[in-house]
């Protein structure tokens, strides 16, 4: 099992800045790729930003230019600095793992509000 401890999520304005982190501990074969998901109430988990262990990037077009992806291979953490932004950004964000398996974080809340 691979265990991943999300942090960073909460409160912002508009046009505010939250960072996320989550590492991944436990049985970690070679990583193939980190990311995060999101979920809006009433709304379909969608992805948000990928990255693979050769840094390669995906991120989805509503984020591009605000959000920026990264990872440190040596401490299995994948980290999301969230910039601009904006009230439809609220979504419990939840970080993924994939090696030959893939898991899911327990998620966190991320609000963009004035």
């Amino acid at each position: 099992q691979v265990q991943l401890v999300e942090s960073g999520g909460g409160l912002v304005q508009p046009g505010g800045s939250l960072s996320l982190s989550c590492a991944a501990s436990g049985s970690i074969f070679a990583i193939n790729a980190m990311g995060w998901y999101r979920q809006a109430p009433g709304k379909e988990r969608e992805l948000v930003a990928r990255i693979t262990n050769g840094g390669s990037t995906m991120y989805a077009d509503s984020v591009k230019g605000r959000f920026t992806i990264s990872i440190d291979n040596a401490k299995n953490t994948v980290y999301l600095q969230m910039n601009s932004l904006k009230p439809e950004d609220t979504a419990v964000y939840y970080c993924y793992y994939s090696d030959y398996r893939a898991f899911w974080g327990q998620g966190t809340q991320v609000t963009v509000s004035s």
